[in-house]
């Protein structure tokens, strides 16, 4: 079974630095974008980063590039995203999903547009106060 299991969400200020962790298994990696989203109340959900393990390739929406970091550890079958410099508008239910199009999650960062993913995992709240 395909599992996604997000954490590390919490409450920090602004200019605070947060890593979320994923334990993603189930699915053959090399195969996958793994990616993380995120979705402030009332709005869709917002592509944050992805990661591909075939090629090491990351994408960053355009709203986090410079701040944010993915990584993975293949071993430990772990994603990570280190979040820096945090806003108030970075706050959100932060998930992590995976999905064999590769070639549409790493749009999905890009374009701002949601296209869907095939697997998701539970959320981690990220709080950040002005």
């Amino acid at each position: 079974d395909v599992q996604l299991q997000a954490s590390g969400g919490g409450l920090v200020h602004t200019g605070d630095s947060l890593r979320l962790s994923c334990r993603a298994s189930g699915f053959p990696w090399d195969d996958y974008a793994i990616a993380w989203f995120r979705q402030a109340p009332g709005k869709l959900h917002e592509g944050v980063a992805c990661i591909t393990t075939v090629d090491g390739g990351v994408v960053y929406g355009n709203s986090v590039k410079g701040r944010f970091t993915i990584s993975s550890d293949r071993a430990e079958n772990m994603v990570y995203l280190e979040m820096n410099s945090l806003k108030p508008e970075d706050a959100g239910v932060y998930y992590c999903a995976a999905d064999e199009d590769i070639s549409k999650t790493r749009t999905t960062m890009t374009s701002g547009l949601y296209y869907g993913m095939a697997y998701w995992g539970k959320g981690t709240q990220v709080t950040v106060s002005s």
